[in-house]
């Protein structure tokens, strides 16, 4: 099997990291964890400060009922986390990055600014495979203390995405959610990125000095085919992550955009059309139109 790197961004002592390594260790691969040593929840892919000079604080760790498996706490967040392991602070490479389970889900686009799923990308970006895992919070919540939630479903769901995570393609980053409780495994559907999560924050009051937050509910999301839809109706969710990709209103080696190729497939005659799509290397005209990030075609992945 494969060598896995676990971590979270709930902390070394969450019980979701707990079912993550333990369902993974019994699929029978090696499995090393490094998390944070303390809630680094929403910290995306920050590294976190450190001091060169005096080095980032470690230590050994034991997970409860496994002391085989390898664990670590680190003084920084997920990112660093994974970056002190592609660095090789942690012993030989990794096949993979498994980070979760997250007590609470992470969807929409207000994953930017989760550790868990900060820890995907970053494995990404350095031409890892990565896995983020969450799970929703239990139906009628009152707070966030995940003590008491069951992690049977996400942790299975998880191992079995990982076999998965480990046939694809070099660089592939995985978000994958998942209901809370329930007898039965949730099935498992592919979903595009909904406009928000299944909360949102909100500035409940200001105060001389401070800003009061909290986390709303959120019931904007319309469309079907979303991971907040779906997660709302009791699916788990899967869907694929680009981190850092260039925009281009045409491929970057200079093939003619589709929009511009006339139905007889020979580009189209505008010079202006042509130039009107920028390539590296060209100079800044007021021709040139700017990428929108919203178009699929516009967005090329990192390729090394």
């Amino acid at each position: 099997m494969a060598r896995l790197l676990v971590t979270n961004d709930d902390g070394i002592h969450g019980p979701g990291l707990h079912a993550l390594a333990e369902a993974l260790a019994e699929a029978g691969h090696q499995v090393v964890v490094v998390a944070p040593d303390h809630d680094a929840s929403g910290t995306g892919a920050s590294l976190g400060g450190f001091d060169v000079a005096g080095g980032l604080p470690v230590r050994r760790a034991e997970l409860p009922g496994r002391p085989d498996v390898e664990a670590h706490a680190l003084a920084g967040p997920p990112a660093m986390c994974v970056l002190a392991a592609v660095l090789g602070g942690f012993g030989p490479g990794f096949d993979a990055v498994v980070s979760g389970i997250n007590s609470g889900a992470n969807t929409g686009r207000a994953i930017l600014h989760s550790g868990t799923v900060g820890a995907a990308l970053t494995a990404q970006n350095f031409g890892l495979r990565g896995l983020a895992v969450s799970m929703a919070e239990p139906a009628g919540a009152r707070d966030w203390r995940p003590s008491e939630w069951e992690w049977g479903h996400a942790a299975g769901l998880a191992a079995e995405v990982t076999l998965r995570l480990l046939e694809a393609p070099e660089r592939v980053a995985l978000n994958l959610n998942v209901p809370n409780g329930g007898d039965e495994r949730p099935p498992l559907r592919w979903a595009r990125l909904g406009t928000f999560g299944s909360v949102r924050s909100s500035v409940r009051g200001v105060e001389e000095g401070k800003l009061q937050f909290e986390l709303v509910a959120t019931d904007e999301e319309t469309r079907p085919d979303t991971d907040s839809a779906m997660l709302r109706q009791g699916i788990a969710t899967l869907t694929a992550l680009g981190g850092l990709s260039e925009l281009w209103t045409r491929p970057p080696d200079g093939r003619a955009d589709p929009a511009d190729v006339a139905p007889t497939g020979v580009a189209g005659p505008s010079d202006f059309a042509m130039e009107a799509h920028a390539a590296p290397g060209d100079e800044l005209s007021p021709a040139h139109v700017v990428p929108d990030p919203v178009v699929a075609e516009h967005l090329h992945p990192r390729v090394d």
